[in-house]
């Protein structure tokens, strides 16, 4: 599990069935101090994140595949949750 912001959104003319009914995002993920740690990359939103959103991502097949319930679908990295800053003064 890593933590990611959301970036961008994907859109496709067509796409695997898998992804039926859900959306997916470009995510970057984060280090522990919120900068960017590495390249982006797409991930399926099980949670209905945003564009600006951090998110924690699965970004292992299995743990992806059975986020959207499927454990044969062509799914390598899903958005499991959206973090909650509340209370937190120092966001970025």
């Amino acid at each position: 599990m890593l933590l990611a912001r959301v970036i961008g959104t994907m859109n496709a003319t067509l796409k695997h069935p898998a992804y039926d009914g859900h959306k997916i995002l470009l995510v970057e993920p984060l280090s522990d101090s919120l900068e960017r740690k590495g390249d982006p990359f797409l991930a399926v939103d099980t949670v209905q994140a945003g564009v600006g959103a951090t998110v924690l991502v699965a970004r292992e097949g299995g743990s992806a595949r059975m986020a959207v319930g499927d454990d044969k679908a062509p799914i390598h990295a899903a958005i499991l949750g959206i973090v909650d800053f509340a209370g937190d003064r120092d966001v970025r």
